[in-house]
């Protein structure tokens, strides 16, 4: 028996490396698609990166660069027609297995429903992105392995506001202290710890290493398997080789004796 009953999972960068390889290509195939000179190269990208949301993202873009539509156009409508394409280009990549789960992912989550611990996903990605990827992860009908999956606009405000994790508190029917959340930046960092979380794991990729990321008690480049383990750079496993329900355990009574999470 553990005393958490529920992992709540970011996606892009967190359950997959989605967004260098993945969702800045799509965005260039739209921008290419509808005539525009728009190239977003990675160090760019990283710096869009700061912004959640990928229509927020291009709104961003335009603001910082003084892009103006022409008179009478509409913005709104512009910018979803861009993010509809881009999805359709990222769409296309998933459907291809171009994107894979990062290491130790679908070993954790096969861990956890086996030990009656539920699973959960919020996330600013489109509920399309996240059911292709799951589709296309090498485990037949693994997006119902998950009793909420709140996506994209599921709430008005996105990270770093924590309301997609009330959100998934709510569905659940579960208290922050019964669960763990997974992020990878700091604007998911601070989503999770604002709502109560009360133990965070963030796992690093190469946009988000050098972000600060509070008083997350774990922070590792990976999961990882038990023939690969982490690298950690906040936090031990307890003597583990990798990410498990029973390093988790620890981690989770660790913060939760130390009066939960705060940010």
């Amino acid at each position: 028996m553990y005393g958490f009953k529920a992992l709540i999972f970011d996606v892009d960068g967190t359950v997959a490396d989605t967004e260098r390889d993945g969702h800045r290509p799509a965005f260039n195939a739209a921008f290419a698609e509808v005539g525009l000179d728009w190239h977003w190269d990675p160090a760019l990208y990283g710096e869009l990166l700061a912004v959640a949301g990928g229509k927020e993202r291009i709104r961003y873009f335009m603001m910082r660069e003084g892009i103006r539509l022409d008179p009478g156009a509409d913005e709104d409508a512009f910018v979803a027609d861009l993010h509809r394409r881009k999805t359709r280009h990222y769409l296309a990549m998933l459907s291809q297995g171009a994107i894979p789960l990062r290491p130790g992912v679908l070993r954790l989550w096969r861990e956890a429903r086996a030990a009656g611990i539920r699973l959960a996903i919020a996330t600013t990605t489109t509920p399309e992105n996240v059911v292709a990827l799951l589709a296309h992860a090498g485990e037949p009908s693994l997006a119902d392995w998950f009793d909420v999956i709140a996506a994209g606009d599921s709430v008005p405000a996105k990270k770093p506001a924590p309301d997609i994790y009330h959100l998934v508190l709510e569905q659940l029917g579960l208290e922050a202290s019964d669960c763990i959340a997974f992020e990878d930046s700091d604007n998911g960092a601070r989503a999770a710890l604002d709502a109560g979380l009360s133990c965070l794991v963030i796992t690093t990729n190469a946009y988000t290493a050098g972000q600060d990321f509070g008083a997350a008690p774990l922070i590792l480049d990976q999961l990882g398997e038990p023939s690969s383990p982490p690298r950690l750079a906040v936090g031990d496993l307890a003597g583990r080789d990798c990410v498990d329900l029973q390093a988790l355990e620890r981690l989770h009574h660790q913060v939760t004796a130390a009066g939960g999470a705060s940010s």
